[in-house]
């Protein structure tokens, strides 16, 4: 998660009398290091900027790596006296569940590695060889972080750094829908950085959401032009992981895809190129997401039918050729 000092919310009110017609009732901003949409139809208009405002200031306080002063920050440089809230528990023992069912696959204690590699809030200045990776893998598993009863983490090594990037970002899509579902808005579509979750219908023309998954592609431009599928989402969550775009170029010239495999410390190139996971909230989606790309394509398929209520699209190469792994319960909503 982004260092956010304060938000930037743009909110664009329709009036939305609920025609034949209506138009959507539209909050954006940036918010968490990336940029939030919030689309819902309601017969009132809703003034919630201050609510959206409360829900990201919330989670930064508690899981921001990038604000000195958040919960997780302290955490991270040894103060075991910090009592977390509720999001932080609920983010805890979610991964704890997901890394336990991904045989480690997922693990927020990655995180002094991605801080090694660049991707992280705090910069090291060494190279990623074998003898640098091993030992920083000593302070990597999150088998050896618990949390006791009085919601105090406590750490078997203290140089471990915890990050919960790859599940807060669909927490916070959550965390909107609660609101918009508390408000008893029954059509809405939520995104948060790409994450989505929808309810109901698109008002506007009377039919499902509609949502977009890129191709692979390592040319930006490319990537802002070009779709894989156009997919109906209704009354699900969605989440996509991908390594083909961000990735970071050391001193010597070596570049480091975003991925990093917590089973070898190592950034790995996957033979996944992009894994798109859909379930019933978008935290279990972002953090299943991101754990398939570090799988890989024959573990992932091996572990999806082992998962309740988990669909996936994935974009995978196979030798020189690039395929697509497609659930059977997707086919009805996949728009050509």
């Amino acid at each position: 998660m982004k260092k956010i000092y304060f938000l930037c919310i743009t909110v664009i009110l329709f009036s939305c009398e609920l025609d034949k017609n209506p138009s959507p009732q539209v909050y954006s901003g940036n918010a968490l290091g990336t940029t939030f949409q919030i689309q819902f139809f309601h017969e009132n208009e809703l003034e919630i900027a201050k609510q959206i405002d409360s829900t990201f200031t919330v989670l930064n306080q508690s899981l921001s790596t990038y604000i000195p002063t958040s919960d997780i920050s302290k955490i991270n440089h040894g103060d075991s006296t910090i009592v977390v809230d509720q999001q932080f528990v609920t983010n805890f023992n979610t991964s704890k569940q997901i890394f336990e069912i991904t045989d480690g696959y997922f693990d927020p204690s990655v995180g002094i590695l991605v801080n090694a590699y660049g991707f992280g809030p705090v910069k090291y200045n060494i190279q990623m060889n074998d003898k640098n990776i091993d030992s920083l893998m000593t302070f990597v598993g999150f088998d050896k972080v618990i949390m006791d009863a009085n919601n105090h983490v406590i750490k078997k090594h203290p140089k471990t750094f915890l990050d919960f990037n790859s599940i807060a970002k669909g927490f916070a899509v959550d965390r909107l829908a609660a609101l918009l579902d508390q408000l008893q808005v029954e059509d809405y579509l939520v995104e948060v950085g790409g994450e989505l979750v929808a309810s109901g219908k698109n008002l506007a023309n009377n039919s499902s959401w509609r949502v977009g998954i890129d191709k692979p592609s390592s040319n930006e431009t490319d990537q802002r032009e070009l779709l894989q599928f156009i997919v109906q989402l209704e009354n699900r969550a969605m989440a996509t992981s991908g390594n083909y775009r961000k990735f970071k170029t050391d001193s010597l010239g070596n570049k480091f895809v975003h991925t990093i495999n917590p089973k070898t410390g190592k950034s790995e190139a996957s033979d996944i190129l992009s894994a798109t996971v859909f379930t019933k909230n978008c935290m279990t989606a972002d953090a299943y997401a991101t754990a398939f790309m570090a799988m890989g394509f024959d573990k992932t398929i091996d572990l999806i039918p082992k998962l309740e209520d988990i669909d996936v699209i994935l974009i995978h190469a196979k030798g020189q050729e690039v395929e697509t792994y497609i659930s059977d319960n997707l086919a009805d909503f996949i728009i050509d």
